[in-house]
C-alpha cells in the first residue's frame, strides 16, 4: 500500500512539497466538521491529493491542493511513483474538481529580515527535521493579535523548499504585495531558502 506505515518498512515515506488551503467559513468552536480528501493525478515524482472541509450540515466550507513526493528514507533521493508498486497508484485517482487555484510561485524580495529564530527541540519532528506545521505557526505569529481580530485568513499557502534541523538559525523575510497579501521566505541560517508561503486576509 501507499499509507506511511507499509512505505516505512520499504524505506520509503511521504514529504509534503507544497500546500493551498482557502477557507470560505470558519467553523465554531465545538462544531463537528469532517474532511474529506481525494488523489487528483500522479506523475512520476509527485503527486496531487486534494481536500474538502464540510460543515456538521454537509456543507462545503473550505479547500485545499496539495502536493507530495516520496522519497527513500536512507538516501532521500525521490522514488518514482510510476514504478513504485507496478503502476497501482494509479488506481487512486478519482475524477473529482477542487474549485481553488492549484499551489502558485511565491516571490519574496525583501532584504532585511523581519524575525530571527533558533529551531529548538519542539520544532523537530520525529524525523529531527523542523516539521512543516512549525514553519507555520511561526509565519502565522509574524502577524499581530489585532489583525487577526479584524478580519481572517482567506487564502494560505506553503511552498516547501529545503530541511532545516535544530539549532539552524531561521530568518523570516515579509513583503505585502498589496493590502492584506504577504508573501513571506524563511532561509536557515540567512543563506538556503527553506519555505514560502503567501497568506491573504480578509
Amino acid at each position: 500500500g501507499f499509507g506511511i506505515a507499509s512505505l516505512n518498512e520499504e524505506d520509503y515515506t511521504w514529504v509534503l512539497s507544497r500546500l493551498a488551503i482557502e477557507i470560505l467559513e470558519m467553523p465554531k468552536e465545538y462544531e463537528k466538521f469532517t474532511i474529506q480528501t481525494w488523489v487528483e493525478n500522479v506523475y512520476k515524482l509527485f503527486t496531487d491529493r486534494n481536500f474538502v472541509i464540510l460543515n456538521q450540515n454537509g456543507k462545503e466550507v473550505g479547500y485545499a491542493r496539495s502536493i507530495w513526493a516520496m522519497i527513500n528514507m536512507k538516501d532521500r533521493k525521490p522514488a518514482n511513483l510510476l514504478e513504485l508498486h507496478g503502476d497501482e497508484i494509479e488506481n487512486y485517482i478519482l475524477n473529482k474538481s477542487c474549485p481553488i487555484d492549484k499551489p502558485s510561485r511565491i516571490k519574496v524580495e525583501a532584504t532585511n529580515p523581519t524575525e530571527i529564530l533558533t529551531a529548538k527541540y519542539c520544532d523537530i519532528d520525529i524525523n529531527g527535521h523542523v516539521n512543516s506545521i512549525r514553519y507555520i505557526e511561526h509565519i502565522l505569529d509574524l502577524f499581530p493579535k489585532s489583525l487577526y481580530e479584524s478580519k481572517r485568513i482567506k487564502r494560505f499557502e506553503m511552498a516547501y523548499v529545503a530541511e532545516s534541523y535544530y539549532g539552524d538559525q531561521l530568518f523570516f523575510y515579509q513583503n505585502e504585495i498589496e493590502d492584506n497579501h504577504y508573501n513571506i521566505e524563511i532561509k536557515k541560517d540567512n543563506q538556503d531558502t527553506v519555505c514560502r508561503s503567501k497568506v491573504i486576509f480578509k
